[in-house]
């Protein structure tokens, strides 16, 4: 029996050795072959080149320039390899004499790591041409890789800046929000480029290869190509942009030329800056100068500058007092002032403007006309006309980070201050100062509406891929509006063509316009001061900024013009001889035809 006992449970040890031999040997097979592909089988992502951006006579505006990147193999700053850091580093820099070996130093040991065992980019970009001679001799060197890498290139500059926009290394946060700028590395952050980067960065390939243990390839497997090379074809024409940045030199503000049906044909912010400066990096000294210049050329005045209206609005008030109970032949007698309360309220003109009716009221800009018809109208119906006139709000343009301005209101003062409205707030309101404040893509859209009745989204791209960019046109105005906004229109072709009309002196366009002048104040003027000092005489940056907003032809309206120079004084006097030529520019390139 013992025996038995004995034997039973020898067997049962050498069957339990037997069947876990041949779990290992059999069953086990499947997963160890598994770990051998992944040790054997390498995935590689392929990054895609950045789409081109045109502009509407396919003229390259956003291109890539070919070169090349520099990568080290991993782990060569272990004590064992440093002699072959050392001298993979010397030869690099001995035959491309203008790579600082110090920064090549410290971007390898930046990304260096452990459980790294991809090759180290070193250096981000070489051109073609530097590359060329020494390529074969870089690339035969088992511990440097030469990869080709496109860079993003501005043919123009600074022209159209704020509306191209530029790309630079994507940083953590752009990683976070795109896992694929990690691969491609460059990433839109202003403009087109980045209202339009998911298109144009296209999206990665891949490929599978097999490696030895060396981590050399041994052979492709597989290749997925590249979603790349997505052109983007805007509206904008860069010889327009060009000759508008001639126009405006020495000068800050912005200038916008759309088609009445949203299209933009131009859109620039002043001052300009060289975008290709910050594809690689932007020196220290270069940001201090941009950075505290006064001017603010970083700002994207399109859609982030913030200025009161002044004048410009006084048409759509106009609309609003003329289909709110003002009757078109209502006039008030301006003697140039106007006491409300313990202030005085005083129209730009020191003698006034005597009887003045609506079309006078425009033409000439009376001040005293909009004060009074306010105290009528009140500020519930004006805010309210203007917010669905398209101001306070987002235009829709295809820009980033869109400012919407303010529209004053009982509401809006009470969300932002908790405070009571006053009546002065009204009156203030009506010329378009006080807290009232638009960006110049606002008023392009505005003027819009006074030409064509018609409210447009305004769109800088006009071809995405294979996809046409369509117009989005809204009719916002009701019966009554429609049947008033020609006498507006009426008045704001006088503007620029009655003998008074606020622009008429400062005009040499060919082609017939119609518009509104605007002088913003940026400093105000204190009670007790009867004589007001000259724009010119004042400091350059205690002057008022010069609006002025137009559309052509005036029978046949195809094109805004819309101008803001910062602390430009009269709308007419710094804006008028730019807005005639721009005219005179689309006559001449065949955009307008009379």
């Amino acid at each position: 029996m013992k025996i038995k006992f004995i034997l039973f449970i020898f067997i049962s040890i050498w069957m339990a050795l037997i069947v876990r031999v041949f779990s290992l040997a059999i069953e086990s097979n499947r997963y160890y072959e598994k770990l051998s592909q992944n040790n054997t089988i390498k995935t590689e992502k392929i990054a895609p080149v950045r789409g081109e951006i045109i502009d509407n006579k396919d003229k390259p505006i956003a291109i890539n320039k070919l070169g090349f990147k520099i990568q080290l193999k991993p782990h060569l700053t272990q004590k064992k390899n440093k002699y072959i850091f050392d001298k993979e580093i010397q030869k690099i820099v001995s035959l491309l004499p203008e790579l600082d070996p110090q920064k090549l130093i410290k971007t390898y040991k930046k990304y260096e790591s452990y459980y790294n065992h991809d090759f180290i980019d070193i250096v981000d970009f070489i051109s073609y041409d530097k590359m060329m001679p020494v390529y074969t001799e870089l690339n035969l060197r088992e511990n440097i890789k030469i990869i080709p890498a496109p860079k993003r290139h501005y043919p123009y500059g600074k022209i159209a800046a704020h509306t191209i926009g530029y790309v630079s290394r994507a940083n953590a946060k752009d990683i976070k929000g795109d896992p694929s700028l990690k691969l491609i590395g460059y990433a839109g952050k202003v403009g087109i480029e980045k209202y339009y980067n998911s298109y144009l960065q296209g999206e990665a390939g891949s490929k599978k290869v097999k490696v030895n243990a060396n981590n050399q390839v041994i052979k492709e497997l597989s290749h997925k190509k590249a979603k790349e090379d997505r052109k983007l074809i805007l509206n904008i024409d860069i010889e327009l942009q060009e000759y508008i940045s001639s126009l405006f030199t020495n000068k800050a503000g912005s200038v916008i030329v759309m088609n009445v049906n949203g299209a933009i044909l131009s859109a620039s912010s002043f001052p300009e800056y060289d975008l290709n400066t910050f594809v690689s990096g932007i020196s220290h000294k270069t940001w201090r100068l941009l950075s505290t210049s006064l001017d603010k050329p970083f700002t994207n005045k399109i859609t982030h500058g913030l200025y009161p209206p002044a004048s410009t609005i006084k048409t759509g008030l106009g609309l609003i007092y003329l289909t709110n109970g003002i009757s078109p032949y209502w006039s008030v007698n301006c003697e140039s002032s106007m006491p409300l309360g313990k202030r005085v309220f005083r129209c730009w003109k020191k003698k006034g403007h005597a009887k003045t009716g609506i079309k006078k009221a425009i033409r000439e800009s009376c001040d005293d006309y909009f004060y009074k018809g306010s105290l009528q109208v009140g500020i519930k119906k004006m805010s309210e006309g203007f917010m669905r006139y398209g101001l306070g709000k987002k235009t829709g343009i295809d820009l980033p980070n869109e400012f919407i301005g303010t529209v004053p209101s009982r509401e809006w003062k009470r969300k932002k201050y908790n405070r009571s409205w006053y009546i002065g707030e009204t009156v203030n309101t009506s010329i378009g100062q006080g807290d009232f404040l638009v960006t110049p893509i606002q008023i392009a859209q505005f003027t819009a509406l006074m030409a064509t009745s018609k409210l447009p989204t305004p769109f800088i791209a006009k071809q995405i891929g294979d996809k046409i960019v369509e117009p989005k046109i809204l009719d916002i105005l009701n019966k009554e509006e429609l049947k008033r906004i020609p006498l507006i229109r009426k008045a704001m072709y006088e503007v620029c063509n009655y003998p008074k009309g606020t622009a008429t002196n400062y005009l040499s366009s060919k082609v017939k316009i119609a518009g509104k002048t605007g002088t913003a104040q940026v400093v105000g003027i204190l009670q007790d001061i009867e004589d007001r000092i000259l724009e010119h005489d004042m400091e350059y940056y205690k002057r008022s900024h010069a609006w002025f907003s137009t559309y052509g032809p005036y029978k046949n309206p195809q094109y805004i013009v819309s101008v803001i120079v910062e602390h430009g004084g009269h709308g007419g006097a710094a804006a008028g001889e730019i807005v005639s030529k721009i005219y005179n520019k689309l006559l001449e390139l065949k955009y307008i035809k009379q």
